[in-house]
């Protein structure tokens, strides 16, 4: 989701929204910066992938179990409040080879089918894929997040970042809260950069296991082909895996198991 559009892009640019240097890494890159060993990362953000739905695609990841996945509504609803596709799948990469998982749309649960025309704190979705994955560790859900709160922001998507599938890492802070749901969801604004077809990406909790605290939603920029400093008026923002998101995830994933 965008607001407040500026004028037409110049052909072939994209809105990406940095606040200065695009501090995105590579997970060689990030490996490298944090002393850490580029093989684990693969393996700890290996649920990371796209959901493809016709010629669209978003960011998505397993949550919870092997078989349940999250993102953004409007990931699965245009702005029209119809479906983007007849059918979507969710794609990933494992041990160096990419997969594809065709996604239940009838399982579909979000805050909203008309993503569009409500307030951007009701942008969220869960979904259950048509069957497992296996060999890959779904994310975990964090405690709630708070302001200044210290994240990663871990996704594929990014439309200029490896043709939309190369794993984009880097590390930032929520800001303020900028609006909250009725469901129990929260907005944030936050300082990582994100580039489109990025939304519903995992925002990560900074802890010793890779946990969401939320989902990229969109971004909100008078200058959206330029970097400028983080500010009311170019910032991202994220929905919250709190309230009735939360729950709908832990109860397809609980359905999920039962029928295991």
């Amino acid at each position: 989701m965008q607001e407040l559009p500026a004028a037409s892009p110049p052909q072939n640019v994209f809105p990406v929204l940095v606040f200065g240097k695009n501090s995105r890494k590579t997970v060689d890159d990030f490996a490298v910066e944090n002393k850490l060993d580029p093989k684990a990362l693969r393996r700890t953000y290996a649920a990371s992938g796209l959901i493809e739905c016709g010629n669209l695609h978003g960011a998505g990841q397993l949550t919870l179990t092997d078989q349940v996945v999250t993102t953004a509504a409007h990931v699965f609803f245009d702005e029209k409040g119809a479906p983007t596709a007849k059918s979507c799948i969710f794609v990933l990469e494992t041990d160096g080879k990419q997969i594809g998982v065709p996604i239940d749309l009838s399982s579909v649960i979000a805050g909203s089918t008309n993503p569009y025309a409500v307030a951007e704190v009701h942008d969220w979705a869960v979904a259950r894929l048509a069957k497992p994955v296996e060999g890959v560790q779904p994310y975990g859900i964090a405690e709630a997040s708070a302001v200044n709160a210290p994240v990663e922001f871990v996704a594929r998507g990014h439309v200029d970042w490896g043709e939309g599938r190369r794993l984009s890492m880097e590390k930032c802070h929520l800001h303020d809260q900028l609006a909250s749901g009725k469901e129990g969801t929260r907005e944030f604004s936050f300082d990582c950069e994100t580039g489109d077809g990025a939304s519903g990406g995992a925002v990560l909790a900074q802890t010793d296991k890779p946990e969401i605290s939320a989902i990229l939603v969109g971004w909100t920029s008078n200058k959206p082909f330029h970097a400028a400093p983080f500010s009311p008026t170019h910032y991202n923002f994220v929905v919250t895996m709190e309230g009735a998101f939360r729950q709908a995830v832990q109860t397809m994933a609980n359905k999920v198991y039962v029928a295991k």
